[in-house]
């Protein structure tokens, strides 16, 4: 449990950071118009109710598909087809840039962690030396 909530306020962090971002802002717009779009479109073509219309245009997109929806009408599989390619793509797009600075960020710790630990090892180092030196 413990690695979980880890994971999902680094995540809540990283979002704060990259809500910051104008690009990155107007990638979540996109990606909730979308959703929104795709939901509104299922619920009044397929018939479906609120809950399930969102929640087939989310499996669709993130690609998961379980396969208890499914379009009926042909229009709403041709919606959904279009909906994928362009839907997968924004979705993509949105996710990204949350991996690269998630990315960016821990190689920032482990290049600290490898300077402290360099400096270290130089002090020492020339601790020694200064030790030889004085025994001369």
């Amino acid at each position: 449990m413990i690695p979980f909530l880890y994971t999902f306020w680094t995540f809540l962090k990283t979002l704060k950071t990259l809500l910051k971002d104008p690009k990155f802002r107007s990638l979540l717009y996109l990606t909730v118009i979308t959703l929104a779009g795709g939901t509104v479109f299922y619920h009044k073509v397929e018939g479906w109710r609120w809950l399930d219309s969102f929640y087939f245009s989310v499996i669709t997109l993130v690609t998961v598909g379980y396969g208890d929806f499914a379009p009926k009408t042909d229009l709403g599989k041709i919606f959904t087809v279009v909906y994928i390619f362009i839907g997968l793509g924004i979705l993509i797009g949105f996710i990204n840039p949350i991996g690269e600075y998630i990315i960016d960020k821990r190689f920032e710790v482990v290049e600290n962690k490898n300077e402290v630990k360099n400096s270290e090892n130089k002090f020492y180092f020339l601790g020694y030396l200064g030790k030889i030196r004085k025994k001369k």
